[in-house]
C-alpha cells in the first residue's frame, strides 16, 4: 500500500503532459487529504502563522471544533506529509513542512495551460 508522504514525493504537475498510474494515484492522494473544509483552514491557519508552530490547543477556537476532531485532522495532515508535529511538553505544535508547500504548488499550478 501506497502510504500519502510517498505520495507527495512522487505527485506530477497537472499540466504534465502524461502522468503514470503512480503519479495519479499519488497526487489524488494529496489532494483527498485536503478534501475537508476543516483541514483546509487548519492549513490556513498554519500557512498565516508567520512560519511558528501553532498548538494543537490553540485550532479548537478558531475551527469551532472538539480537540479530538482537530486530533483527528492533524493525522490525516500529519499523515499525509502537509505538517510537522513537534512535542512540547504535554502539547503538540504543528506546522507546514516547506517542501510539501513547494510541491503542492507544483501540482495545482495551472497557470497559462489553457483560455
Amino acid at each position: 500500500m501506497t502510504t500519502t508522504v510517498e505520495a507527495i514525493e512522487c505527485c506530477a504537475p497537472l499540466h504534465a503532459e502524461v502522468l503514470t498510474d503512480a503519479e495519479a494515484e499519488a497526487t489524488a492522494a494529496l489532494f483527498k487529504a485536503l478534501a475537508d473544509p476543516a483541514r483546509v483552514r487548519i492549513i490556513n491557519v498554519l500557512a498565516t502563522s508567520d512560519g511558528e508552530p501553532v498548538c494543537i490547543c490553540h485550532l479548537t477556537e478558531p475551527l469551532g471544533l472538539s480537540q479530538p476532531t482537530v486530533s483527528h485532522h492533524m493525522k490525516r495532515l500529519l499523515d499525509a506529509g502537509l505538517v510537522e508535529r513537534e512535542q512540547r511538553s504535554k502539547w503538540a505544535y504543528f506546522s507546514l513542512k516547506s517542501d510539501a508547500v513547494e510541491k503542492l504548488a507544483l501540482v495545482a499550478d495551472l497557470k497559462g495551460v489553457c483560455c
